[in-house]
């Protein structure tokens, strides 16, 4: 997969900006604050229409304008595909593909994308909500139905959170309905732990040869902490699931709220059976993410037959020498990447012999 263009307009302080790109690897070198975050991000955006940094699209829009486009030419299993988003201050979009009015769901299966940010270097030190949202992530690039399974129990769930809340103010509750909205969650929500623990397994395979080839001595491994418990069939993860809503009936009663279920959950990460979270160090940890990432493109291109875009946003900065080497020496001839720096400092002469360079400066091409 390659993206061979890129037209943003209005897009945060990119007023103007047409980017057509000609190699596989891409350096968008600028200072701080200039643009070159928001030029991936807009990438991002338009492989699950939503910006990593925020979620209310009416950000995206540049402070001086009523709306944002983006357009974006892609080259996908030798096929040419053009893409068109537009969103407006009244929270209207227009999305096309190759010119004709798409669905959301076509729209988000076109593009494939590994985003390495410095938020991510910060993913194990960070809430669960964080690993969660890097977990539902990496999953909704392979499993396209995930992200509707995902609404729906977030729907469920804020559906019984205001009728606990609505309950608590009568003073009246009625269980049968508060039984019937825990069978929606249990069937939905066990749904997606199983989902998420099958991801891991997988990433795990992957991660754990990478993390060694870095670490050397040292054994990665992952587990998904649930709420419900451990089990490996989705009917044992149903039962349990209904099992803890009944145990924490009352709980969830008082406090007028769901404490049980896959929005609760947690990722963790061992090294030598100690939790990183609380015994890796710094480079530890980043090792881990490194090896996280790069194991995203393995598990992509597996699946779809197509490698994703890599978008490195001023991670190397953050990396030392051997984990920038071996970053870069990880990645494929053919992975499309493209990367963010302050200079090109970082980089080895044979490196860039063969890199296509833009300089961005206040959202514009210098």
């Amino acid at each position: 997969m390659k993206l061979k263009s890129l037209d943003l307009t209005n897009y945060r302080n990119c007023k103007e900006l047409l980017l057509e790109f000609d190699k596989s690897k891409i350096l968008i070198i600028g200072k701080n604050a200039q643009g070159k975050t928001n030029i991936l991000e807009s990438i991002y955006f338009l492989s699950c229409l939503k910006s990593p940094r925020t979620s209310n699209n009416i950000e995206l829009i540049n402070f001086e304008s009523e709306y944002f486009k983006l357009e974006a030419d892609i080259l996908k299993s030798n096929t040419d595909v053009s893409l068109y988003y537009a969103y407006n201050n009244e929270k209207k979009r227009e999305v096309k593909v190759n010119h004709t009015k798409s669905t959301i769901k076509d729209f988000k299966s076109v593009v494939k994308i590994v985003l390495f940010s410095t938020n991510d270097l910060l993913l194990l030190r960070g809430a669960p909500q964080d690993r969660r949202d890097w977990l539902d992530s990496a999953i909704s690039q392979i499993y396209p139905a995930y992200d509707d399974r995902m609404s729906k129990y977030e729907k469920i769930r804020v559906q019984k959170n205001n009728f606990l809340k609505e309950c608590a103010k009568t003073g009246n509750m009625n269980e049968n309905l508060l039984d019937v909205y825990n069978e929606q969650l249990s069937i939905t929500g066990s749904n997606i732990i199983f989902i998420r623990q099958k991801y891991l397994k997988e990433i795990e395979k992957t991660a754990i040869e990478k993390h060694r080839t870095i670490s050397e001595t040292e054994k990665l491994s992952i587990k998904y902490d649930s709420s419900v418990g451990e089990h490996t069939e989705i009917e044992d993860i149903q039962y349990a699931f209904l099992e803890q809503l009944e145990e924490r009936k009352q709980e969830e009663i008082r406090r007028c709220q769901s404490c049980v279920g896959p929005h609760r959950d947690d990722v963790l990460f061992y090294i030598n059976n100690l939790e990183a979270t609380k015994y890796a160090s710094q480079g530890q940890q980043r090792t881990i993410v490194l090896a996280l990432k790069l194991s995203e493109l393995d598990i992509i291109t597996d699946k779809t037959g197509d490698e994703p875009i890599l978008l490195l946003d001023d991670v190397l900065a953050e990396l030392d020498d051997i984990r920038q080497n071996y970053l870069l020496k990880s990645i494929g001839s053919n992975t499309q990447t493209i990367i963010t720096s302050v200079d090109t400092i970082l980089f080895e002469d044979e490196f860039l012999k063969d890199v296509q360079i833009y300089k961005i400066d206040n959202g514009n091409i210098v």
